[in-house]
């Protein structure tokens, strides 16, 4: 009896590993398994969405559980602290080596084809939050929560209470 649990063991793990080795391997593995990689930011678009050069390919970058004011709509105008968040977010990223990760609770793609992810940069800070505590962001929750909405929305009321960025007087006089 023991010699067979012992089969049934290595078995088990010999089919675990054989596993593992397919799913690393697969090209067609979901971003959303693969674990968190770096990447080079190619382009800003505006505060919320950026292009990533990922395996010799563009992917353009909605990110997660943010809003920045429009400046690159063409059926919109130019809406308050538009520049000042697209400014801010081609200070912080342009050129820049980020990390981005996908969220199990978001879907992988937008309705734009646009992948959703967290972006950190190389000191480990969330972009995506410090856009909001900043005031560059509003919280954003497009339809189910997302892993981090309390944090985010936390973050909206700091730079609410304080009005930084869009929450302060420039807009708020609009």
């Amino acid at each position: 009896m023991k010699k067979s649990a012992l089969i049934t063991f290595f078995a088990f793990i010999a089919a675990f590993i054989t596993l593992l080795a397919r799913e690393a391997i697969s090209p067609t593995a979901s971003p959303q398994t693969l674990p968190a990689s770096v990447y080079n930011v190619v382009q800003v678009v505006d505060g919320d969405t950026i292009k990533v050069e990922i395996d010799g390919t563009k992917q353009t970058l909605r990110l997660i559980g943010i809003n920045t004011p429009e400046t690159v709509d063409p059926r919109k105008p130019v809406e308050c602290f538009g520049r000042e968040a697209s400014n801010k977010a081609k200070e912080l990223l342009a050129n820049q080596n980020v990390k981005i990760v996908a969220d199990p609770t978001q879907d992988e793609r937008d309705k734009y084809d646009r992948l959703l992810r967290y972006v950190y940069l190389e000191d480990g800070t969330n972009f995506n939050k410090l856009m909001i505590e900043q005031g560059y962001a509003y919280e954003y929750t497009y339809d189910v929560p997302y892993q981090y909405q309390e944090d985010f929305k936390a973050a909206q009321r700091y730079a609410q209470q304080n009005k930084l960025g869009l929450w302060g007087a420039t807009c708020s006089q609009n």
